[in-house]
């Protein structure tokens, strides 16, 4: 069968079953490779600045050398075209590592340098890139605690003059706030101002370092009028969306105008587990959706192309403003903007060489994009579109019909080619992932177009939006129903070797399968192809059965006497101590059902005694999973409502609620606890310097059983009050305060001498935790840290044999052993 004509592509992405979806029968990688070279100099460059400046001269003059080569000798046989072929890469590193060179300056300005260095208190003013709202009400009746997360510019630092006086200096330097108080909603574009405290990242961190507030930032700024504007339609139709409800409700906002703010965790880990992850938020495909349609209204009513290509500029801009610019719309813009201007000047342009320039100049404008997830999968996924799905639509006409081989060859590439990189956010393979997007690309077109216009028809006719919206709302709740049966099916995820191994294994062996379905056609035999499939068969099988059998073997290790368990629950603590058959439980994490999880894998049913550190939503979250298990509970100070509701939901459940402080005490089967902080006789304000701190040790009766001491989210003053104020003693097991931030007494450490330390830390979180110099710390201390984001589930269970040592088991990954030795701890004290 001939392959299809080719034809030329503007804008695809992994949402997209466009109509003029085809490929080149040649992939045209004259802007492709350069944009390759270029990308891959950032990602490097971006890790170590200071290289830049030496990389941009020596990659100069290679390519200078290259010129006066071809000029003196020609560009005659292969070696010659192969040199003339390099130059544009070469250049395009040089340009890349100019960019890097002059972006890295402004990055860490003098105004800044001693706040990042000795971690000081500076007065700023931040301007939000992102909208932030109050965290929504779950279920259960109570909220989120702490405040919230949010990328942020720092616009402005108060410096001091040679006068003495302060004066305010203009920066732009890009970090995360960590805990911003927020009631309400805080537009993007709103300017804040308070003084912080500087939490420095590593250099290759999209972001400078972490803010924590030390004071109120309060508001000293409405955005500007355009993105104020663009705010209120999007606040507008989330109010429109008030009298829906369900899925369908949660996800329409993300696809019409990129705002999952009501997506829950359960409807975003079944979207991801279903391959459905790039409907969950506004994606490319949005971009050319609005650009079609503008070109196709201008092409009815025949205006002349430079006025179409002009409305529709005008029309993607205010588009980006309205969903706000994250990294795969701005790739994707930037590239509809390049096809518009060629379409204006008469030059057809093809979608690799098109996709090449806007990658490129991307990334020259924000080097720090290119180790982004989020850009570089959508990279991945229009390439993919553009290079592979014509040939599979090829192959798969064999069998299927015309249309339905694209409608399956377009997700499927998209995810042979994204599948790689996601491998290294979670170990595993959505085997539903084709079908669920099958299913769902007739409807997300539809709830896309049909929920932007009532979007712009809110503030102007609400009625009529709030029909146009009803109408919206049923491909969105067909997409999030086709997530959620999809994502529970048998065998919908397929255990995967996790890191950069897996990654790179699931790479060649995807390359394998292709080359041996004959895609592309014209490489290789039958007989090769024949041969390379019963090889990549033969290679899946074993890595398969390689994966599913060392995670049944390490199911059947794990043992059933443990003492001490730490969750995998995402950011947040949740450790679990059982001594003679009774359990208590030290803080939930922010998810119910993962702690739900955990508490089934463990076979706990009932919890004895529950500890509540404190109310931030990563220590109290999951609260709702255990009422009505719970006997007893320990409390600190509440200050909040949510605090309150807490404390309520679970009295209603039928615990006894004890708000307590040091010198608190009581029994845990064979275990003695003593709680050691906050002070009884000192007022602290509730959050995280307000932590519980709890100390469990073995009883008369059990002399070998493991000490435990879990510091809460204690921050440094906090700790050294606490190390000045209590005879602290030896301890088997730490339970690091903060998830490891960088806010930390390092003498505390000493000190205890744990010989584990366990981490309890999201992965990949946005907080940097947990923070190098801590891991140095406790390393020093001949400690093993056990983190929940890399261990997963961690175990420590008694030595056995009459041993007084403790075993250590993890769910996956390899334990840094440090004063472990042969999965053993040292005697308990």
């Amino acid at each position: 069968m001939s392959a299809p004509p080719a034809v030329e592509v503007a804008e695809v992405d992994a949402r997209d079953v466009a109509p003029r979806v085809v490929v080149p029968r040649v992939a045209d990688a004259r802007l492709a490779l350069p944009a390759l070279a270029g990308w891959l100099a950032a990602i490097v460059l971006v890790g170590a600045p200071a290289a830049a400046a030496p990389a941009a001269v020596t990659a100069l003059a290679l390519a200078g050398l290259a010129i006066g080569v071809l000029r003196r000798r020609g560009c005659a046989g292969r070696a010659g075209e192969l040199l003339a072929a390099s130059i544009p890469s070469v250049l395009a590193v040089a340009v890349l590592a100019i960019a890097v060179a002059l972006a890295a300056p402004a990055r860490t300005p003098p105004a800044l340098s001693a706040a990042l260095d000795e971690g000081a208190t500076v007065d700023v003013v931040l301007e939000l890139e992102q909208t932030v709202v109050a965290p929504l009400e779950t279920d259960s009746g109570f909220g989120g605690w702490g405040g919230v997360s949010a990328d942020a510019l720092i616009v402005a630092v108060g410096a001091r003059m040679p006068d003495g006086s302060e004066r305010p200096l203009a920066v732009r330097v890009p970090v995360r706030v960590l805990g911003l108080p927020v009631e309400g909603r805080l537009p993007l574009g709103t300017r804040l101002e308070g003084t912080v405290r500087l939490i420095p990242l590593e250099a290759g961190d999209d972001r400078v370092a972490l803010v924590r507030p030390v004071s109120d930032v309060t508001p000293v700024a409405a955005p500007p009028a355009l993105l104020g504007g663009a705010d209120s339609l999007r606040a507008g139709f989330l109010a429109l969306m008030a009298p829906f409800a369900g899925d369908g409700a949660a996800l329409l906002p993300g696809l019409a105008i990129g705002d999952t703010t009501a997506v829950t965790d359960d409807l975003d880990a079944a979207m991801k587990a279903s391959a459905l992850s790039h409907l969950t938020a506004v994606s490319g495909a949005n971009c050319a959706i609005v650009v079609g349609l503008v070109l196709g209204i201008g092409a009815l009513a025949r205006w002349p192309r430079p006025v179409r290509v002009g409305v529709a500029l005008v029309a993607l801009g205010g588009f980006v403003v309205l969903v706000t610019p994250e990294p795969s719309v701005v790739r994707a813009a930037v590239m509809a903007a390049v096809v518009l201007l060629a379409l204006v000047s008469g030059r057809p342009a093809r979608g690799l060489p098109v996709l090449g320039l806007a990658v490129l100049g991307i990334v020259v404008l924000d080097p720090w994009i290119a180790r982004e997830y989020g850009f570089t999968l959508s990279v991945l996924a229009t390439a993919a579109l553009l290079v592979l799905a014509g040939p599979l639509a090829a192959v798969l006409e064999r069998v299927l019909p015309a249309w339905l081989a694209l409608a399956i060859a377009v997700p499927l590439s998209a995810q042979l080619a994204c599948q790689p990189v996601l491998i290294l956010l979670a170990p595993e393979v959505p085997l539903t992932g084709v079908f669920a997007n099958v299913l769902a690309a007739p409807a997300a077109p539809v709830a896309t177009i049909v929920g932007m216009i009532a979007c712009l028809l809110a503030p102007v006719i609400p009625t009529l939006a709030l029909l146009v919206a009803g109408i919206a709302w049923l491909p969105a709740a067909w997409i999030a129903g086709i997530a959620r049966v999809c994502s529970t099916l048998p065998g919908a995820l397929l255990p995967w070797p996790e890191g950069a191994v897996g990654a790179l294994l699931l790479a060649g062996l995807t390359i394998a399968g292709l080359v041996a379905f004959g895609v592309p056609g014209r490489l290789g035999s039958a007989r090769l192809r024949r041969r390379v499939a019963l090889a990549t068969a033969a290679a899946l099988v074993v890595v398969m059965g390689a994966t599913a059998g060392t995670a049944a073997l390490r199911s059947l290790g794990r043992p059933g006497d443990w003492v001490i368990a730490q969750c995998d629950i995402g950011q947040g603590d949740a450790v679990l101590v059982r001594s003679a058959d009774a359990v208590a439980l030290i803080d939930t994490g922010a998810e119910p059902e993962l702690l739900e999880g955990c508490l089934d894998t463990l076979g706990v049913g009932r919890i004895d005694l529950l500890v509540l550190t404190h109310f931030d939503l990563d220590h109290a979250g999951g609260v709702p999973a255990v009422v009505g298990r719970v006997d007893r509970v320990l409390v600190g100070p509440t200050g909040r409502e949510q605090d309150e509701a807490v404390v309520a939901a679970l009295a209603a459940g039928g615990a006894v609620v004890d708000l307590v402080a040091e010198g608190r005490y009581g029994t845990l089967g064979a275990h003695e606890w003593r709680v050691l902080w906050p002070p009884a006789h000192r007022g602290v304000e509730p959050g995280n310097d307000a932590s519980i701190v709890v100390e469990l040790r073995g009883g008369p009766a059990c002399g070998d059983c493991p000490s435990m001491l879990a510091l809460g989210d204690l921050g440094a003053d906090a700790q050294r009050m606490l190390a000045a104020a209590q005879p602290l003693a030896s301890v088997d097991v730490v339970k690091v305060s903060h998830h490891g931030s960088p806010d930390q007494h390092e003498p505390l450490y000493a000190q205890l001498g744990a010989p584990v330390a366990l981490i309890g830390v999201g992965a990949d979180n946005t907080y940097g935790h947990p923070a190098p110099d801590l891991l140095a710390v406790l390393d020093a201390a001949g400690s093993t840290v056990v983190r929940s984001d890399t261990h997963g589930l961690g175990l420590l269970a008694p030595g056995g044999d009459g041993s007084s040592a403790l075993r250590l088991w993890v769910e996956r990954g390899a334990v840094e052993r440090g004063a472990l030795e042969g999965g053993d701890v040292g005697p308990p004290r």
